[in-house]
C-alpha cells in the first residue's frame, strides 16, 4: 500500500486535491496534526469532490505519534524535500509492500531535525531549477505517487478507459 503522509498541512485546497489523488489511486492518506484548517471545511471537501467518502484516511496527533507507530528506520519510508539527496526516480519502490512518503507543511517543509537525521539516506527530491523554491504540494504528491505506481506496474488500477464502451 502507498501511504501519503502530510505533516501539518496548512492549505485546505492542497489537502483536498491530495485526498482526491489518494482516493483515485488507492493510496492511504495520513494527516499529522496540527492542521492549518478543519477537514470538515467546505474547501477541503470541495477539492476532494465526491471522492471524500472513498478515502482511506488516518489522523495522528503529532509527528512523534506518527513516528512511534510507523518506524522511519525501515527501508520503505521516504521524506520528500527540496533539500533531498536522491531523485525520487532513483529509488526502487517496485518490491516494497508498503511505501510511506512524508511531505511537510507548505511554508516550511519537513522539520529540520527530521531532515538532519535522515538527509543522506531517506530524502527524495523532484529536480527543478535552482533559482525557484518548490512545486505546489499537491503537484509534488501527484508526481511522486505516479512514479511509485508506475514502478509497481499500476497494480490494481484501470489502465484502459471503458468510458466509450457504455
Amino acid at each position: 500500500m502507498l501511504n501519503i503522509v502530510l505533516v501539518e498541512p496548512e492549505i485546505p485546497q492542497n489537502t483536498g486535491n491530495i485526498a482526491r489523488t489518494c482516493a483515485i489511486t488507492g493510496a492511504k492518506l495520513h494527516l499529522v496534526h496540527p492542521l492549518g484548517f478543519s477537514i470538515s471545511e467546505k474547501a477541503v471537501k470541495r477539492s476532494g469532490l465526491d471522492y471524500w467518502d472513498k478515502l482511506d484516511i488516518e489522523e495522528h496527533n503529532s509527528l512523534n505519534d506518527f513516528l512511534t507507530k510507523y518506524t522511519p528506520d525501515e527501508n520503505n519510508m521516504f521524506f520528500a524535500t527540496t533539500k533531498g539527496k536522491t531523485k525520487y526516480t532513483d529509488v526502487d519502490y517496485s518490491k516494497m509492500d508498503d511505501v510511506f512518503v512524508l511531505y511537510g507543511k507548505e511554508t516550511k517543509g519537513l522539520p529540520e531535525w527530521l531532515l538532519a537525521k535522515y538527509l543522506d539516506k531517506k530524502t527524495i527530491r523532484i529536480p527543478m531549477l535552482p533559482t525557484l523554491r518548490s512545486l505546489n504540494l499537491a503537484n509534488s504528491v501527484a508526481i511522486i505517487t505516479y512514479e511509485i505506481l508506475r514502478q509497481k506496474d499500476f497494480e490494481g488500477l484501470q489502465e484502459v478507459s471503458t468510458y466509450f464502451d457504455k
